[in-house]
């Protein structure tokens, strides 16, 4: 049997990148997935076949996390589509970086919605059939950057260091209906995004990882498959970093 056989998971902003390597692993251990897009349907509906060849249920669904109102309609649909759900993984994100003497209230709101407003959206969402079934996994994913600030991520690390803050929080609140809640804060992970910088950057990133390499998407989504799954059944409240040993 396969680790995440006859589970249902919702995973926000999959159409690419973490997310996208996070669908993929899911439904190669045997989970249906349903999960998000904003704007990019080609790539998603691309991702929704590729899922099935697989023999899952999948689906992809154009949603706005950073909207409480469509988080809510995203999760009625999923439950009536799906009969139920088992993992939610909170992944959509964006990035408006500049420096704070640069950045404007657009710049800051933005990336508050749709990093960390999202992840209460979806969570209230949710909540009532996690509770009503008395078991389920939240997954957060965090950054390393919302451990540790950045210079030009004023935004992102404070969404970021938000969602650690709520992870924890939830992780009280839930735990005794045996509901988990945990983060991952990924490090520098090579994905379409990064394939724009110049290799002398990319290359000075890897040099200071004690691990000498930049992450995959799929080592991120083996920390969620861990997480998601009965093998870290006792663990809740924590954030494992998936780093390389950038942080140590």
């Amino acid at each position: 049997m396969k680790m995440l056989e006859g589970k249902k998971v919702i995973i926000t902003g999959a159409s690419r990148g973490i997310g996208r390597g996070i669908a993929e692993v899911f439904a190669r251990a045997g989970a249906d997935v349903a999960f998000t897009y904003s704007s990019s349907e080609a790539p998603a509906l691309e991702l929704e076949a590729e899922l099935k060849a697989l023999g899952v249920n999948a689906r992809a669904y154009k949603s706005n996390a950073a909207s409480f109102e469509e988080a809510e309609t995203l999760v009625a649909e999923v439950l009536n589509d799906f009969g139920g759900v088992d993992v939610l993984i909170n992944n959509a994100g964006i990035t408006r970086d500049n420096l704070l003497m640069r950045m404007n209230e657009s710049d800051f709101d933005q990336v508050i919605a749709t990093n960390l407003k999202s992840v209460f959206n979806m969570t209230k969402a949710i909540q009532r059939t996690l509770l009503k079934q008395r078991s389920g996994s939240i997954i957060n994913i965090s950054s390393v950057v919302g451990v540790k600030g950045n210079a030009g991520q004023a935004n992102y690390a404070a969404s970021k260091a938000g969602m650690i803050g709520f992870t924890k929080s939830i992780a009280l609140e839930l735990g005794s209906r045996n509901i988990r809640c945990n983060a991952i804060a990924p490090g520098f992970i090579e994905t379409e995004m990064t394939q724009k910088l110049d290799e002398k950057t990319v290359q000075g990133w890897r040099d200071a990882i004690p691990l000498k390499r930049g992450g995959t998407a799929e080592d991120v989504a083996n920390a969620c498959l861990f997480l998601a799954s009965d093998l870290s059944g006792y663990i809740t409240g924590q954030v494992i970093h998936v780093d390389g040993g950038m942080l140590t």
